[in-house]
């Protein structure tokens, strides 16, 4: 995982690396996101990770406002992990990533396709312009400041 912070780097995307971009991250959202995976040991039966590492990447989505660590019903004896809209709105990302990686990582056809549930159609992601609204190619993207640049000395 990167670190904590990041001084040499003023972008969003290396900020939401943070939130997300360990490995077994946007698997337990995922998994809660399409699953409906709420309890600790059902995230451990389902990614088969260690409890120590599941127990910090819980805690950690927790403070940082992703899930919610909620009792299902007065007196359980365990907690329910639960997104907050933060958390769900990691959902575009997750289709992206397997989107991408059904086209380069798996050479055996997509393992999971994304449905409508009204209609049952793939669900897919588009870059759409905010102005116009239409379809935007890859190569027609430009980067643009909305601000000046942190000098590196103050950084």
């Amino acid at each position: 995982m990167l670190g904590r912070t990041y001084e040499s780097q003023d972008c969003s995307a290396a900020r939401a690396l943070e939130f997300a971009g360990e490995r077994w991250s946007l698997l337990i959202v995922r998994d809660a996101l399409f699953a409906g995976t709420t309890r600790f040991t059902d995230f451990q039966r389902s990614l088969g990770l260690a409890r120590n590492v599941l127990a910090a990447r819980l805690e950690r989505f927790v403070e940082d406002g992703l899930m919610e660590r909620r009792l299902p019903e007065p007196g359980a004896q365990h907690h329910d992990y639960v997104l907050t809209d933060k958390g769900r709105e990691l959902q575009p990302v997750i289709i992206a990533l397997t989107r991408w990686g059904d086209r380069w990582a798996a050479p055996d056809g997509p393992p999971v396709v994304y449905r409508h549930s009204t209609c049952e159609g793939p669900v897919e992601q588009h870059t759409v312009c905010g102005r116009c609204g239409e379809s935007v190619a890859g190569d027609e993207i430009e980067k643009h400041r909305t601000r000046p640049p942190i000098p590196p000395a103050a950084r």
